[in-house]
């Protein structure tokens, strides 16, 4: 049975077109890289009420784990974690550990010679104020604390939407999780280009192939124009050993390969085609 995530991203700068969701993207490609299943993604603006119901949601569905980036930091805007007190229906409180891991950062900053006073401000203490049962998680390269809360059934974590602090508190966080949780399986994919044929023409060949080749995934994308077809294969498998994913794909492009050419298509291999974890 599959493990499977959900990521709410928080931040009306992705909703109005100024920021690119690149965390979105990072922590779906590095979460399907350890065999774990994105079922949903989701975007809400910086609003109590939109992030609470946002999160209801997702619990209602009973994914393994939910992670949210952005709106952890001092400023108004940042309302991650009061929405998730109010949808797990919890009070916030100042979290004693996090407030410790705030105030040594500005310690650091202190004698860095970045700041001057290392007081303890409100909006510095709101990064300490965290849904009562967290647990805060160390940010090795920014500020704000991650947060974690386990549920019967559901991690949920909130991390900061700053990329370079998300990624480092989901590696040093989240992933030995995520390891844990799905048994060490891991995603393995490589691609194949086919050539002289459009996709309504693959489409049939690629559900035979995908019907005849169990685990394996199979997702044609459009390279060139409708007179020119130039059209990526992507094959994608989860196994716990390489030697299981290479059987498995090297199977499934031969055949697919084979019944491309057949059609009077054309198979060509770029750098695409090496299968890696």
């Amino acid at each position: 049975m599959s493990v499977q995530m959900e990521i709410i991203c928080v931040g009306n700068e992705l909703l109005i077109g100024k920021t690119l969701n690149t965390n979105a993207l990072w922590m779906a490609k590095r979460a399907t890289s350890l065999g774990i299943v994105v079922k949903r993604i989701t975007v809400v603006g910086d609003y109590v009420d939109e992030i609470a119901a946002a999160t209801v949601e997702a619990l209602q569905r009973k994914p393994r784990f939910i992670i949210t980036t952005g709106g952890l930091g001092p400023t108004f805007d940042d309302k991650t974690l009061e929405g998730i007190a109010k949808a797990l229906n919890r009070k916030l409180e100042v979290n004693e550990d996090a407030l410790k891991m705030v105030r040594e950062k500005y310690e650091a900053f202190a004698k860095e010679g970045r700041i001057e006073e290392v007081e303890l401000t409100p909006p510095r203490v709101k990064m300490a104020t965290l849904p009562e049962k967290a647990k805060p998680l160390l940010n090795p390269t920014g500020t704000a604390p991650g947060v974690m809360i386990e549920g019967d059934e559901t991690f949920l974590m909130a991390l900061p939407g700053v990329p370079s602090e998300m990624e480092a508190i989901f590696e040093d966080s989240i992933v030995p999780l995520l390891k844990k949780a799905g048994g060490n399986v891991m995603f393995f994919e490589t691609s194949i280009f086919a050539d002289n044929m459009m996709e309504s023409t693959l489409a049939p060949l690629i559900d035979q192939t995908m019907h005849d080749s169990a685990y394996v995934y199979i997702k044609s994308h459009p390279k060139g124009e409708d007179n020119m077809p130039h059209i990526e294969l992507h094959f994608s498998t989860t196994a716990k050993d390489s030697k299981s994913a290479k059987d498995r794909l090297g199977k499934a492009i031969i055949q697919l390969s084979e019944l491309i050419e057949k059609s009077g298509g054309k198979v060509t291999v770029q750098q695409k085609s090496q299968i890696r974890p």
